[in-house]
């Protein structure tokens, strides 16, 4: 399973979880706390009604005829009171309250709605508990499975000379409640709708944004992966840029820019080595044993073939330490440095003038055409790229032969007439310490020209290119700029 759909699963379990329960809280709290708010309003009510009857209970009159008591009447004109309030958005043309007072028996002297009148309500909750002194209320359903049909009943005791002389009892239908209920109970789930949603996009986002630094961490990484193709001899491809990243994952960035560089330059010497040791065994074994011969006694010629051998093949590991270390500074440096715009001809000019004496030994000519372009490029590289292209193609091609530069726009092609390369070898060219066998069999190049040449082109931008001819070989150097 990929980190992002797992970050996305983690935080979905985790969001929805508690979304559950907090709504499930929420959701449970507001019926009971709608319904203590109305327990507290009515016990103040019916503590201010208690206080209005207790004149008529003292004087008897609710137990003579309640129905003509000045108590009775105001309750009776109230329940007739016409009302039109809006409240919160709902509107209320209705009074709800019903009322009952009972006398210190538990017995019902007047009751609101007329039904109950000479009732024994003594071992009602609300009735016996405040005749007990103790706070009195109760709650019934009017259809037993009907949450909605409950009625609140809140009692507070009526004194006369200072003791209970009966109870009050307020009753209020829960149902005039359940509106206000139901709204909220919908607004707080449409709200945890919206706060589970924002969340998720939140939870989105997140998850977005560290898989795609993670991403720029893990191509970070792979681009590095260079080193095992650098002990090889090829230049390893530049990775990227560092992935400006914040907090913990750039810590991590960082770190691993600090390792690739230590492994990078480890590795980098270890191919060295391993490559340098095999290219110097070959001469240094001919060196020795030239040397040990010479210890002997031998003909003049002999002698004279020996240390000509011990000349060139110290003249071999010469050429090879001399062009590691301009393989190694080309190699350290990250871009040419040309400012000033540079002829192409006069690099090419300055390389032909530099392996002339060499072509001239092997009875080859040198033959240079075309203008080509001027560009920002650093003359000293790029003599030294022809030069060494030049180089290659003395050694490889017939004496006697010609090899051709040719220049066209940014580009310059050096022509043989020497064997050319297997195709199977074409790709490799311009690793390191990779050579092939002269035209007489021998193998006595180190294969660095041509990975100066390559480490030129990158420099510059341009890339090499080598093709066979039949006859000949033809590599062009296109410095696309």
């Amino acid at each position: 399973m990929r980190l992002g759909i797992r970050l996305l699963f983690a935080f979905f379990l985790i969001n929805g979880i508690a979304a559950f329960f907090v709504l499930r809280v929420f959701m449970a709290e507001i019926k009971p706390s709608v319904r203590e708010v109305m327990e507290d309003m009515m016990v103040d009510t019916a503590n201010l009604l208690a206080e209005v009857a207790s004149d008529d209970l003292a004087s008897g009159q609710l137990a003579r005829d309640a129905s003509q008591s000045r108590f009775a009447q105001r309750v009776r004109h109230y329940a007739t009171r016409p009302i039109d309030a809006g409240i919160w958005g709902f509107s209320k043309q209705s009074l709800d309250f019903r009322v009952y007072v009972t006398d210190h028996s538990g017995r019902v002297l007047f009751d609101s709605e007329n039904h109950a009148v000479g009732a024994d309500y003594s071992q009602w909750r609300d009735v016996a508990r405040t005749l007990r002194g103790e706070y009195g209320a109760r709650s019934t359903r009017d259809v037993e499975s009907d949450d909605t049909s409950g009625v609140m009943h809140v009692a507070a005791p009526i004194y006369v000379d200072e003791r209970i002389a009966g109870v009050l009892t307020v009753a209020k239908p829960t149902r005039t409640v359940q509106r206000f209920i139901d709204r909220a109970e919908r607004k707080v789930f449409m709200g945890g709708l919206l706060l589970l949603a924002l969340s998720a996009a939140v939870g989105v986002g997140v998850t977005l944004w560290m898989v795609w630094n993670v991403r720029r961490l893990r191509d970070y990484a792979l681009s590095v992966q260079g080193p095992a193709d650098s002990e090889q001899g090829t230049q390893p491809a530049q990775p990227l840029a560092v992935p400006e990243v914040p907090g913990e994952l750039g810590d991590l960035a960082r770190a691993m820019d600090r390792m690739r560089a230590r492994l990078q330059g480890r590795d980098y010497i270890e191919g060295y080595v391993r490559a340098l040791t095999h290219e110097l065994k070959s001469p240094v074994a001919a060196i020795r044993g030239a040397g040990e011969l010479l210890q002997d006694e031998l003909p003049a010629a002999d002698r004279a073939a020996f240390a000509t051998q011990v000349v060139q093949q110290s003249e071999r590991l010469q050429r090879l330490i001399d062009r590691l270390l301009e393989l190694s500074k080309l190699e350290q440096r990250q871009h040419a440095e040309g400012r000033a715009p540079v002829a192409l001809h006069d690099c090419a000019a300055a390389a032909i003038a530099h392996t002339q004496g060499r072509a001239a030994q092997r009875g080859m000519a040198l033959v240079l055409s075309g203008r080509g372009h001027s560009g920002p490029w650093e003359a000293e590289l790029i003599t030294l790229a022809i030069g060494n292209l030049l180089d290659n193609a003395i050694d490889f091609a017939p004496p006697g032969s010609t090899v051709r530069v040719e220049l066209d726009g940014t580009t310059v092609a050096v022509q043989d007439e020497g064997p050319g390369v297997p195709d199977y070898a074409l790709p490799r060219l311009g690793e390191r310490f990779f050579t092939t066998a002269r035209p007489g069999g021998e193998r006595s190049g180190s294969g660095l020209g041509l990975a100066i040449v390559q480490r030129v082109m990158v420099l510059h931008g341009g890339h090499m290119q080598v093709h066979n001819t039949a006859p000949g070989l033809r590599v062009t150097l296109d410095l696309g700029r």
